[in-house]
């Protein structure tokens, strides 16, 4: 088998029939059936190639290329859980993108390094909690232990889904060096007309875990005036994230809020609730900004609570500031598509990835291939044929360059 553009394009779309969906992308949620059929088939793809595949204690998976053997690893990589009703490219074709790129440097003269691909577990962070969990274990960030006593909604714990997948092992590795290529999930890329994004820095982000405590009650006989509405609780929650943003936006610079998950107790159209569970992200372009942010919205977290005569509790929080990455990996990826003849243009990552934990511990490049109208998250996320290719061919000089030891930090 050649490992050519086609034969990548060809393995994406036999990916992309695993937990296909009626609108046209893919519900592989981490550590569900349609998860471990995808790690399974990927597996048996890079085994072809002559990939050694394991796994850690929290479900990464490793695709193990020796190159050099007895030399450090550099490692390339992304995950391939989705959302519920997600699109076909978010993070898989990273991951596909990284085997390929490392197939074809199978039996390169001079490799400094072995190359190891990853699939991060539950990058996505829409069955468990929090998001980035397999990169955030691997760089120190999180516990082994409490990840997989962590439960879904329906109870299940991280350690029961990995087995009953079975991709869960004790493989432990140290790497040297970090490479990811993501689709933007923007459309900066589109809108510039450039091919490739070099990653420069990325946003700051917090995300809260709320439970809005009220009382129960019918929703006709009860009088306003008596009424300790949960919901209410929540909706003022959510429209003061929103007011937040407009606030703090201007021409110098961005922030941007959502509430993407409630859960309803008892849920019932006459009954008033007496208990919600929410989440609430709030996103800036930089540091200062996302503290005065933050600062704003926990005020006003007080004022809903007192508005609506309900307790609000603060579960867990996740956060991380507007870092930079390293600037010689970024001069690396400039060099490296200019000799390709690719476009190429530095840009900000508003998402969290994988890469956003490996660049506080390992030298990490970051880069983007364009999404067609910035659509992510749906169904009708999008990036074209040839913007993928382009980028396997990107990643695959990249790599070949920080391999032989051109990227200094690595050495």
């Amino acid at each position: 088998m050649t490992l050519d553009g086609q034969a990548f394009l060809e393995h994406f779309r036999s990916m992309s029939e695993i937990g296909a969906t009626a609108g046209g992308g893919v519900d592989r949620q981490a550590a569900t059936v349609a998860d471990g059929q995808n790690r399974h088939w990927f597996r048996g793809v890079v085994e072809s190639h002559g990939f050694e595949v394991r796994y850690d204690e929290v479900g990464n998976q490793f695709a193990l290329l020796e190159l050099a053997p007895g030399a450090p690893w550099v490692a390339v990589g992304s995950h391939l859980d989705s959302q519920p009703t997600a699109g076909r490219f978010d993070g898989a074709y990273g991951v596909l993108a990284g085997a390929h790129a490392a197939a074809r440097l199978a039996g390169l003269e001079g490799a400094k390094y072995n190359i190891a691909v990853i699939n991060w577990f539950n990058e996505e962070g829409s069955r468990f909690k929090p998001s980035m969990m397999g990169s955030s274990v691997f760089t120190g960030k999180l516990a082994a232990e409490a990840v997989l006593e962590t439960t879904d909604p329906d109870g299940v714990s991280v350690r029961e889904a990995l087995e009953g997948i079975g991709t869960i092992g004790d493989f432990a590795l140290e790497v040297a060096a970090y490479v990811e290529i993501h689709v933007e999930q923007g459309r900066s890329l589109e809108d510039s007309g450039a091919q490739i994004g070099l990653v420069e820095s990325t946003w700051g982000a917090h995300k809260y875990e709320f439970t809005v405590k009220g009382e129960q009650a019918h929703t006709g006989s009860t009088m306003i005036a008596d009424r300790r509405d949960a919901m209410l609780g929540a909706a003022l929650l959510i429209s003061s994230a929103r007011d937040v943003a407009d606030r703090f936006t201007d021409e110098s610079g961005t922030v941007v809020t959502s509430c993407g998950e409630l859960y309803v107790y008892p849920n019932s159209p006459v009954v008033v609730a007496s208990e919600v569970r929410m989440l609430v992200d709030i996103r800036a372009t930089g540091a200062e900004r996302l503290e005065a942010a933050v600062a704003a919205f926990e005020e006003r977290i007080r004022e809903a609570a007192d508005r609506a005569r309900v307790e609000i509790e603060r579960g867990a929080e996740h956060s991380w500031t507007a870092q930079e990455y390293d600037g010689r990996g970024v001069e690396l990826a400039r060099a490296a598509a200019e000799s390709l003849g690719l476009s190429s243009r530095v840009v900000r990552t508003v998402a969290g990835h994988d890469s956003t934990n490996m660049k506080d511990v390992v030298p990490t490049i970051m880069l983007f291939v364009p999404s067609v109208e910035g659509i992510s998250h749906n169904e009708r996320e999008l990036t074209r044929d040839e913007d993928m290719t382009a980028g396997v061919d990107l990643l695959t000089e990249v790599l070949r360059r920080v391999v032989r030891g051109e990227y200094a930090y690595a050495e």
